[in-house]
């Protein structure tokens, strides 16, 4: 079962998008970024950027050109989300598809190898990008700071199919801090 190894992302960030940090981005040579926006850079329901996000898309567009690329079908929502990010956009991806992905890879003119697939899917956002050959990042879902109880079933099956068919999510962790810029390994 080849495919399998597809589910598994090449870093697990053990935090939400904004913790994905310039250092990281250096470490693993990657100078392209295509986001997914639902739960990866906003709440479900949210409509607008927090400003922790515009601060965080201002430091990273930097050292790497940025894409959002959602599999929602609202161009209103997701064109919003992006023109308040100030960032190119394509919605209604259809993830795991590649063509969406490949179509932001063509406009960033980089190699895909320089690209990650950022997202807090395996089945989509995962399975996608390391299926275009992408560096793949899981991130921990954008929930919103008001609400009190986060659940996300469709994620908590989706690792859990995951680990049946034996991809190992642990053993790909790796944790960056601000005092500690070298990787550690996490068991």
């Amino acid at each position: 079962m080849a495919w399998v190894s597809n589910l598994e992302p090449d870093l697990v960030l053990e935090a939400p998008i904004v913790g994905l940090t310039r250092d990281i981005l250096q470490h693993y040579q990657l100078k392209g970024l295509v986001l997914d926006v639902d739960e990866t850079l906003v709440p479900l329901k949210a409509s607008q950027a927090s400003d922790e996000l515009r601060a965080w898309v201002e430091d990273i567009r930097s050292v790497a050109s940025l894409w959002l690329v959602s599999n929602n079908l609202s161009e209103t929502r997701i064109g919003g989300i992006a023109n308040s990010l100030n960032l190119p956009y394509l919605h209604g991806a259809v993830k795991p598809s590649r063509r969406k992905l490949k179509q932001a890879a063509a406009a960033m003119n980089l190699p895909v190898e320089q690209i990650a697939m950022v997202g807090d899917r395996l089945f989509t956002d995962v399975l996608a990008g390391n299926r275009l050959g992408m560096f793949t990042i899981l991130v921990e879902p954008m929930i919103d700071p008001t609400q009190t109880a986060y659940s996300s079933p469709i994620r908590d099956f989706e690792v859990w199919i995951t680990q049946i068919l034996g991809v190992s999510l642990p053993s790909k962790q790796h944790k960056f801090t601000k005092d500690d810029k070298s990787r550690q390994t996490e068991i």
